[in-house]
Formats: C-alpha cells, sequence, structure tokens
C-alpha cells in the first residue's frame, strides 16, 4: 500500500511539474496592431459600379452547386 501512495505523490508532482501553472497573460497592446487606412476608402465604398458589382453576389444555392 506505501508503493501505492508513493507512485501517485509521483504523479501528482509530474503533472503540477507539467500542468501546474498558467501560462503568461499577453496585454492587449501585444495582441493588436495599428494601422493607417488608405485615404481612398470612403470614396470607393461609397461609389456604385454596375459592371463591378457581380463580384460581390453570394448566393446559397450557387454555392452549394444547386
Amino acid at each position: 500500500m506505501n508503493k501505492g501512495l508513493t507512485t501517485e505523490a509521483a504523479e501528482a508532482a509530474v503533472r503540477h511539474a507539467r500542468f501546474g501553472s498558467l501560462p503568461e497573460r499577453i496585454r492587449l497592446e501585444d495582441m493588436t496592431t495599428e494601422v493607417e487606412a488608405a485615404p481612398s476608402g470612403g470614396v470607393k465604398a461609397l461609389s456604385y459600379d454596375p459592371e463591378g458589382s457581380w463580384k460581390y453576389y453570394s448566393c446559397l444555392a450557387l454555392d452549394l452547386g444547386l
């Protein structure tokens, strides 16, 4: 019975060494990147191009090949 207790203690020590602590926290500043927007982005978004509008058409039936 004593042998069983030492194996459990050894397994617990290995488990604690491997999973005992949480990883370091990552700061929000390290996860985000600031990128300057293109100055002409608003002009293109407001203009309408009927010949190019087919590129953005989405239909689930067409996507599934029905």
